[in-house]
């Protein structure tokens, strides 16, 4: 599903933040990234989503070139993938249910799809009976529950989450990772960059490790280790 090919990103002419990376990543998998402040799992995420392109190598998706795709049509490539950040990015003066919705909206789906899938997805992130509340009422646990209801409110092949736990205390971390792993269960391939030990040595599942922008690791039931 991703490929990773001798993957190298150098910004403005000296700073290497990855280097000659490669890996793959199967259609439904739970992988990892881990790594310091500054190790390159961030500016991985991003070669993903086409936000940055590579100095030298390839970045596959499902078989074609993402960074090939002309800039008109790259909004195809990322309804594929959903995206979750550290700070939430909700919209302050929408409720709950109008953040989710309008990524819909942006899309052009129908009135009648958006009344049908918005609650679904809400259930799925146990937060339907917040659906009228505001950002601003909302717990940082269930700020990051919107924002994967957002995430995943267009079907993504793929969920990449940057440190979505990263603000939270250990019991709202929990349940945010117990709602990737029910996604994961679901069909959706998750790619998870934490650099929480208690997550991953949780998970039991594949673990890339980075290292000033190296992939120093890849072990298929990884634990924490740096």
């Amino acid at each position: 599903m991703i490929s990773f090919q001798k993957v190298t990103k150098i910004y403005n002419a000296k700073t290497v933040a990855l280097e000659d990376v490669s890996f793959d990543i199967k259609k439904g998998e739970f992988v990892s990234v881990i790594g310091k402040s500054g190790a390159g799992k961030t500016t991985l995420l991003k070669l993903l989503i086409a936000e940055e392109r590579p100095t030298s190598g390839k970045v596959l998706f499902e078989n074609y070139n993402i960074h090939k795709i002309k800039d008109s049509h790259l909004y195809r490539h990322r309804r594929c993938i959903g995206t979750i950040f550290q700070d939430y990015r909700l919209l302050p003066s929408k409720t709950v249910y109008e953040n989710v919705a309008y990524v819909m909206e942006v899309m052009g789906a129908a009135n009648s799809d958006i009344t049908r899938d918005v609650p679904q997805v809400l259930d799925i992130v146990g937060l339907l009976d917040k659906k009228e509340n505001f950002p601003q009422e909302l717990s940082g646990g269930e700020k990051q529950r919107v924002a994967i209801a957002r995430a995943l409110i267009h079907r993504p092949k793929l969920i990449a989450a940057d440190e979505p736990a990263g603000n939270l205390d250990p019991y709202n971390t929990r349940e945010i990772i117990r709602l990737l792993v029910k996604i994961n269960q679901m069909g959706t391939t998750v790619l998870l960059s934490t650099h929480n030990k208690e997550v991953i040595n949780s998970l039991r599942e594949r673990v890339l490790t980075i290292e000033d922008g190296k992939l120093i690791r890849d072990e298929e039931r990884g634990r924490f280790m740096l």
